[in-house]
């Protein structure tokens, strides 16, 4: 051997003994060290979780017929991901997929489009790794096309799923407090602890109403099942399973007749206003309470059909739906519309004078007009009619009566405190019996939504004239003292916004200025005057019953408050809105009704709105309390 070669071959054996070293480490890593995780792991990749989703509980009336049930239907959905990864983005697959379903490919398009920032609704919402359903209750030759043709739609799936259904006409007269249902969003699947089933009729979520408030009851629990498979992806066997809990049933306590009958004679005084030349975009609202506070009809005009929802709402609808121009039909005006109350408001303002000292059995003036504070407030064009109790100053609703006692009681009440310079400013006497009567707060209703209404006090004005003299509406920066009428406003609010004046306290008095309810405060308020003073916060859940017939939790209506106001008292308005139906400024509307059958007491109103149309309301109870 060649002497020089000899290094070059120790060296080449000690490369060749390294790398066997090399390879027999990490053939005994892996098989030694590694082993039992590898093992592990690949028993893990055998297992496949499946999630069996639960069957969405029915909302119902107060006689356990359905408002809005689930039935099955045949929906295709579209897994996006799938299309993505085609050369074309699944464009192609999508236009076939329209042309089969008799859609235009450009409603396909939107059906199918992600919720960004830059994208507007209607779109998905959801994750967009979950089939987007584009179409429901599909004919069976559609569903059995696309089954035979899978080559030629890898990412269209048809599936029998529970789909939405909802009862006509009840869940149209009822919509807005039915609410509705939309796709899980990525921000509730963290927040709720929701998986993702892969179907669309129960990867919803109660967006509004009933099915928002409800929601985790009416949704149920779903199931999991995880199956053995083998290599080729082939099952096995079942390693585990969890059945599917369906939801809850809700009843509630709403009468599909009274509601009905409410909606109509809603939609037609509305109506008869439209035709009489107010604007199309008029509305209203009107609640029916139980003197237990339960709600049996709760009407919004104007309303619409909730089956819009189900399988995707198109754009022009969704603009339908939220928007002015057609009323914001979505609005549920019962609990979150706010207008003044107008005379409907005075029963409030004999309860407070009288809690001041004023003699329910007195006699008080009643003007053609007053002049305080160097203002004339005249009596809605009615000429004086004298001396009058307060039964017949609720009967004819005299406005000026109740203008007198306000200024009365404004005098002498903490006069030092009407420039207002702190929000710690003490409340007015009579602001204080409208506080109790509810008024100025939620009721707590079980929606989602609903607005406090406004009751003026000094704290209220402290935070108006802060928030809107040098920022907000900035009235100290625009307002002129011989500019236009709203200029010279604004400068007269500049200087004098935190003033709590005469005038504010008795345009307040007969329920106008900036005063505001709800319907739905109002129809509570007289339903405490109807059972004797007892304020409850109004419930239209009635019951949650579980799929088997077990009753999982009963909804009672809470007693939050008491008016502060004697029987005799609440006996004697009573006893007033009841002449107001027979002889007052209600007679007209309740000629030939059969009063000696079941006897009304009510109460008129209506208000001058600055900016806006005059509101007109009517509140009405029993005489006397009823047991229910």
């Amino acid at each position: 051997m060649n002497p020089v070669s000899r290094p070059r071959l120790v060296v080449l054996h000690f490369v060749v003994f390294a790398l066997l070293a090399g390879l027999g480490f990490r053939v005994w890593y892996v098989q030694v060290r590694s082993g039992a995780a590898d093992a592990a792991l690949a028993s893990a990749e055998r297992v496949r979780q499946v999630i069996q989703p639960s069957v969405r509980g029915p909302i119902l009336d107060d006689v356990g017929a359905p408002m809005v049930n689930s039935r099955p239907a045949l929906v295709i959905s579209v897994a996006m991901p799938t299309l993505w990864k085609q050369s074309d983005g699944g464009a192609s697959e999508l236009r076939r997929l329209a042309v089969l379903l008799h859609v235009r490919r450009r409603t396909m398009l939107r059906e199918v489009r992600l919720c960004t920032a830059r994208v507007s609704k209607p779109c998905w919402p959801g994750s967009p790794y979950q089939p987007i359903p584009v179409a429901e209750r599909v004919p069976a030759r559609i569903a059995l096309e696309l089954l035979e043709e899978h080559r030629s739609y890898p990412g269209i799936t048809a599936a029998v799923q529970p789909v939405t259904h909802y009862e006509q006409p009840i869940s149209t007269d009822l919509a807005q407090v039915l609410g509705y249902l939309q796709p899980i969003t990525a921000s509730e699947l963290k927040t709720e602890g929701l998986p993702v089933t892969g179907f669309s009729g129960v990867d919803l979520v109660g967006q509004a109403g009933l099915e928002l408030q409800y929601d985790r009851q009416l949704r149920g629990v779903p199931g999991e099942k995880k199956l053995a498979v083998d290599a080729a992806g082939q099952v096995t066997g079942m390693v585990s399973q969890i059945r599917p809990r369906a939801g809850d049933y809700l009843v509630t306590s709403i009468n599909a007749a009274v509601q009905r009958d409410t909606e109509t004679a809603l939609a037609g005084a509305v109506q008869r206003s439209q035709a009489a030349g107010n604007p199309v975009s008029s509305g209203g609202a009107a609640v029916v309470l139980s003197t237990t506070g339960r709600v049996i009809a709760m009407a919004s005009y104007p309303t619409y059909n909730p089956s819009v929802w189900t399988g995707g709402i198109s754009e022009a609808e969704f603009r339908r739906l939220f928007g002015t121009a057609h009323g914001e039909p979505v609005l549920n005006r019962a609990s979150q519309g706010e207008y003044a109350p107008g005379s409907t408001w005075k029963v409030t303002s004999v309860a407070a004078a009288v809690a001041a000292g004023y003699s329910l059995y007195g006699s008080y003036d009643c003007p053609a007009a007053l002049s305080i504070g160097g203002r004339s407030y005249a009596n809605d064009g009615n000429p004086s009619l004298g001396p009058m109790s307060f039964y017949t100053a609720l009967v004819v609703s005299c406005d000026t009566v109740f203008y007198d006692l306000a200024y009365s009681i404004w005098q002498r009440d903490h006069p030092g405190a009407n420039v207002v310079t702190s929000p710690r400013a003490p409340i007015q006497e009579m602001q204080k019996m409208e506080l109790a009567w509810g008024f100025g707060r939620d009721t707590g209703i079980d929606l989602p939504a609903e607005n406090p209404g406004g009751v003026p006090t000094r704290k209220w004005l402290y935070y108006l004239w802060k928030d809107n003299a040098h920022v907000g509406q900035d009235w100290c920066k625009y307002g002129r003292a011989n500019g236009s009428y709203v200029q010279q406003i604004e400068w007269d609010d500049c200087r004098y916004g935190n003033v709590w004046t005469p005038g504010q306290a008795v345009i307040a008095a007969i329920g106008q200025g900036y005063v505001t309810v709800t319907p739905l405060q109002l129809a509570r308020a007289y339903v405490a005057l109807a059972n004797g003073g007892t304020l409850y916060s109004p419930r239209i859940g009635e019951a949650l019953i579980s799929p088997g017939g077990k009753v999982v939790r009963r909804i009672a209506p809470p007693v939050v408050g008491h008016l502060p106001a004697a029987k005799t008292t609440l006996a004697y308005i009573r006893h007033a809105l009841a002449g107001v139906i027979t002889s007052g400024t209600a007679a007209g509307t309740f000629g030939g009704f059969p009063l000696g059958r079941v006897c009304v007491a009510g109460k008129t109103g209506t208000a001058e709105v600055s900016g806006t149309l005059a509101t007109s309301v009517f509140a009405f109870a029993p005489t006397f309390s009823p047991v229910t």
